[in-house]
């Protein structure tokens, strides 16, 4: 008994788990034979005359319906004990050993239920957009991150100037977040080489996925492969495949690259991608226009989210889609970049750079508290309405630890809430504009 408690026996007979239809069909095909079986010892007993000793060998002592019931009760226990053995058995030795000893049952129900879960879309880059994938992990398999290829800085920029690649970093960062691997894996990916050697500054999982393109012939397939290293739950692609340039134009003029702008060149009015109309990752279109809900944010508003939008496959996709679609306001300005935003500031420039109003839903934090100076940024609050009606859900998303950044667990549970909801919620909207 202890060990079925251990395999959390009764999970097995869950909805969804697949496993109740052969179990059934297993016991037919037992009692079948079984049932054969008794034929043929029936035409025995009849024919032959066996000594005194098997009256108690066959419990001839007990009534029929007592001896059929102790025989099915003690087969029932020896086939259960069978086929988890045996399962178990075979498993263990194809399979890599499991992170925490988690029962069969419990991953086979985990996958279960998060294959079932809604297709999501999430369009980003950056911290803010690994943070998202944590906390969706936990509801849905079936998410997909398109990730800005624009980043021009650290690791990243020296291994597209050097090798001619896209730049990989915000790539990995989502890998690592969607990975179900050993956790020395994920910590392996995210290593960085220490000062004073010829690799400094650059991650291990940046050279990973550089030497993987070399592998395999192509950058798409590098991260595909990658994502199955990491046993990633879900799937990463870049929202184009073409080497881009992010440029801005401020009140100060024009500046060039990802990792100049906001860096104290002016207020930026507005940004665009050299050149102009760069061709969208195929998967990716056809991501946004499968998903059920598409998210942007949370992360850098002019060099995380808007780049993606500035693909024009996305754009129209994210116009066509129908899918319930939700920016997830940042939690606090960001310097040189959004200070003194609001969240409608936030929403109109992401509708402004898209052409056209398209956003069902606004998710922003009501956990305000004043940030330290030595941060030079404000919680982003909403002291003005929108330009247009928009479903607005407040919740506490902030992460105590760093109050500028939201907390993947509160994320993702208020998003989910968001998403069996939106239903209700739109009708009020409706009722009250």
């Amino acid at each position: 008994m202890e060990r079925f408690k251990r395999y959390s026996f009764i999970r097995w007979f869950y909805p969804g788990m697949q496993i109740k239809r052969w179990l059934l069909l297993l016991m037919v095909g037992v009692a079948m034979a079984g049932l054969g079986i008794a034929y043929f010892l029936r035409e025995v007993y009849v024919s032959f005359t066996f000594p005194s000793v098997f009256y108690y060998i066959t419990l001839q002592f007990i009534p029929q319906w007592g001896r059929g019931t102790i025989f099915m009760g003690l087969a029932l226990i020896a086939i259960t004990v069978a086929i988890f053995q045996l399962n178990h058995s075979i498993l263990s030795a194809l399979l890599p050993p499991r992170d925490g000893h988690k029962p069969l049952v419990e991953i086979i129900y985990n996958r279960r239920r998060l294959s079932r879960g809604p297709r999501i879309v999430a369009i980003g880059g950056g911290t803010g957009l690994s943070i998202l994938l944590r906390g969706l992990k936990d509801y849905t398999s079936n998410i997909t991150a398109i990730v800005t290829v624009a980043d021009d800085g650290g690791s990243s920029g020296r291994l597209r100037q050097d090798m001619g690649i896209l730049p990989p970093g915000d790539l990995r960062n989502c890998i690592v977040a969607l990975a179900d691997a050993e956790p020395l894996m994920t910590k392996l990916f995210q290593y960085r080489f220490p000062e004073g050697s010829a690799l400094a500054g650059h991650s291990f999982g940046n050279l990973f996925i550089v030497a993987m393109t070399g592998v395999v012939g192509s950058f798409e397939e590098a991260i595909r492969q990658t994502s199955r290293v990491l046993a990633v739950r879900g799937e990463i692609l870049p929202s184009t495949l073409e080497d881009v340039v992010l440029g801005a134009r401020t009140d100060e003029g024009i500046v060039r690259g990802e990792s100049v702008i906001g860096s104290g060149n002016g207020r930026i009015q507005e940004v665009f991608l050299v050149p102009p109309d760069p061709l969208a990752c195929p998967e990716a279109v056809r991501a946004i226009l499968e998903a059920e809900m598409i998210l942007l944010g949370p992360g850098s508003l002019y060099t995380s989210i808007i780049p993606n939008l500035l693909v024009k496959g996305i754009r129209q996709a994210l116009i066509a889609s129908t899918a319930f679609k939700v920016y997830i306001c940042n939690v606090a300005t960001q310097p040189g970049e959004t200070e003194g935003y609001q969240v409608a500031d936030h929403v109109r420039a992401i509708e402004d750079h898209v052409g056209r109003p398209f956003l069902d839903a606004v998710l922003i934090n009501n956990n305000v508290a004043p940030l330290p100076p030595q941060w030079r940024a404000e919680p982003v609050i909403m002291d003005r309405p929108l330009h247009r009606p928009i479903l607005v859900v407040e919740e506490d998303l902030v992460d105590e630890s760093d109050s500028r950044h939201h907390h993947s667990q509160k994320l993702g549970r208020a998003l989910m809430n968001l998403y069996y909801e939106r239903g209700q919620l739109a009708a009020t909207v409706r009722e009250t504009s």
